[in-house]
């Protein structure tokens, strides 16, 4: 296991392809920057990602906030050709509203264990103001099942 990020066996462009595929493609979120110790991704604040009040819809920060996690965990086990990564537990404290613009999301790890990787997320707005504080647990599965798999 990598106990950093860096090593990535994807570049920027590969990871936002395989983005579009799911929701992430749907609420345009990106990833933007790889680093020994985090992740960065964006993500618009328009009509895909705001609720009916014209403001940011916490699922869509957390839904960042999990695609960033789970993207670092992959990067830190990619050397496991076996490895299979799951988010299990996620939550969040949004403490600001956003209105328009991007988000900009940041993972960066609490813990890295063999089987466990626990992150913190803060997504800020385009001011630098914390918007969300997310932590997202992640599971990491070896041998070739998927992880989460009893």
């Amino acid at each position: 296991m990598n106990t950093y990020i860096s090593q990535a066996p994807f570049s920027l462009v590969e990871m936002n392809q395989r983005n579009r595929r799911g929701i992430e493609g749907v609420l345009g979120i990106r990833v933007t920057a790889v680093g020994p110790d985090f992740i960065c991704g964006e993500m618009p604040v328009d009509e895909r990602t705001q609720q009916p009040f014209g403001i940011l819809h916490g699922g869509a920060s957390i839904v960042l906030a999990e695609t960033l996690g789970s993207w670092a965990s992959f990067l830190v086990a990619c050397d496991d050709p076996q490895a299979r990564v799951a988010g299990i537990e996620v939550s969040g404290s949004h403490v600001r509203v956003a209105r328009s613009g991007f988000v900009t999301g940041v993972a960066r790890p609490v813990r890295l264990g063999r089987s466990l990787h626990f992150w913190r997320i803060d997504v800020s707005d385009q001011a630098g103001t914390l918007v969300c504080s997310a932590k997202l647990t992640v599971t990491v599965g070896r041998g070739g099942g998927s992880a989460g798999e009893d």
